[in-house]
Parts: C-alpha cells; sequence; structure tokens
C-alpha cells in the first residue's frame, strides 16, 4: 500500500519580513517553490477578503493559522471566526500562553479549560481549535511537565496537538513519544529541525528522528498538513525555506 501523501504548507513566521515588505508576492514565490499552502501568523493589517484574494491568485490553500487566546474569547470569538471563514481557515491554533499563565501549574490547567471552552464553540462552526508548543512546555514546574498537564485537561479528541519538532527538543524532550501518545489528534504538525553542533540547521541537517515523524505522520487518518518553520538563517529566510522543502521531496515528502 501506498503512504499517504500529505501536503506542505510554510509558517509564514518564517519569512515575516518578506510578508512585511510584500505580502501577495511572498505568497506567490512561496506556491512557485511548490508548497501547497501556508499557515498565517498574522495578516499585516490586511482584511480577509484582500488575504482571500491573495491566497486565490498564488493557487495557495490555508492549512492554519496562529491566533491568540484571547481572540478566541468573549466578544472577540465571533470577530475571529468570521474573519477565517471568508479566508477558508479551519484551524485555529493557540501559539502560546502569557506569560503569566505558563509560571503555575495552576496557570497551564486554567488556560488549557479555556482551550476545551473554545473547542465546544467552534464544533458549530466546522473549524477546530488546538495548541502549538515551543520549549516551556517541557521544562518541569512545580514537579509536573506544563504539557502533560495542559493536554490532561485539554483531552478532547478534536483539539490539535500541534507538535512542533524542533521546539520539543529544544526543551530537552524527544518528540517521538509525545507524538505517539496523541493518535489522531496531530491533525497540523510542525516540521522544524534541531541540531546541537548547528543551530542554523534546516531540515534533515539535525537531531530529529524524520523516519519516525513520517511513520505517526502518514498512518491512517493521522495529519492532514505538514508546516514547515524555520527561525534562524544560514541563507535569506526565502531560500531557506526553499531548501527545507527541496530537502523534504528528497525524502520523499
Amino acid at each position: 500500500m501506498s503512504k499517504k501523501r500529505i501536503p506542505v504548507a510554510v509558517q509564514l513566521y518564517s519569512v515575516r519580513e518578506d510578508c512585511k515588505k510584500d505580502l501577495a508576492g511572498t505568497l506567490k514565490a512561496i506556491a512557485k517553490m511548490g508548497y501547497d499552502g501556508v499557515e498565517f501568523a498574522g495578516f499585516y493589517d490586511r482584511d480577509a477578503a484582500d488575504v482571500k484574494r491573495m491566497l486565490d491568485d498564488a493557487g495557495l490553500k490555508v492549512a492554519g493559522a496562529h491566533v491568540k487566546l484571547a481572540s478566541l474569547e468573549g466578544d472577540e470569538f465571533a470577530r475571529t471566526v468570521e474573519f477565517h471563514k471568508i479566508i477558508g481557515n479551519r484551524y485555529l491554533i493557540v501559539p502560546g500562553l502569557p506569560k503569566e499563565m505558563q509560571t503555575t501549574i495552576a496557570g497551564w490547567r486554567k488556560a488549557a479549560e479555556s482551550l476545551v471552552a473554545i473547542a465546544e464553540r467552534l464544533a458549530r462552526t466546522n473549524m477546530r481549535t488546538g495548541y502549538h508548543n515551543h520549549a516551556v512546555e517541557f521544562v518541569p514546574i512545580e514537579g509536573r511537565i506544563p504539557w502533560d498537564e495542559f493536554f490532561g485537561v485539554a483531552s478532547r479528541k478534536d483539539i490539535i496537538v500541534q507538535m512542533d519538532t524542533g521546539n520539543c527538543l529544544h526543551g530537552g524532550t524527544d518528540p517521538i513519544p509525545y507524538m505517539e501518545k496523541y493518535p489522531g489528534r496531530l491533525t497540523t504538525v510542525h516540521l522544524k529541525e534541531r541540531s546541537k553542533t548547528n543551530d542554523k540547521a534546516i531540515i534533515g541537517e539535525g537531531d530529529v528522528r524524520w523516519a519516525d515523524v513520517f511513520r505517526i505522520c502518514e498512518g491512517p487518518g493521522e495529519t492532514e498538513w505538514y508546516i514547515v518553520e524555520q527561525e534562524s538563517y544560514a541563507y535569506p529566510p526565502m531560500k531557506c525555506v526553499e531548501m527545507c522543502l527541496r530537502k523534504l521531496r528528497e525524502m520523499g515528502r
């Protein structure tokens, strides 16, 4: 049986300065590289209709967006949902928490409770929320691992576990056991390299166990998007994300 083909997007934070200068041109250049889609991390003061037009002109799909927790709560919820409905985005991923919520286990659990409530509201919109890790989630607080406490509360099957492979390694933890722990919830996965000897490594040049990442993601009914993210650069950012995609193609992705 042939392996599942997962489309590849790029997290636009990787090329944020290019996006600030020329969002439409950057999207077209990304499409020309061969990417299938993009994940947003801000919209550079563009309205939803304008963003949708630029995506259509470039021929790109939306793999998701990073949105602040506060933008999914209270009165902001409806405005956020409407914006993402217009651009065609289903995945509203929280990319970290306010500092005050990260200092105690109680803060992590409270944030998870908020995410559960958001997921309940989104269930009526054909959209989903989720959480994206950095390194702090794997650094013990009060003798506990924040990631375990957070997802112990945010245990709904429709809440996306957006593992960032490089960030997990940066936190001193192998991402593979964690990815294996959440079958069916790795809907979008950040492909980021991490190397002990090269802080500017691109995909395939570091310590991530890519064969295991692919094995888990390409299981039945698992990952819908691979999302490349590069935050340190040996070359201009646009060249780096192009190199990452080329390396994934060499690996058969």
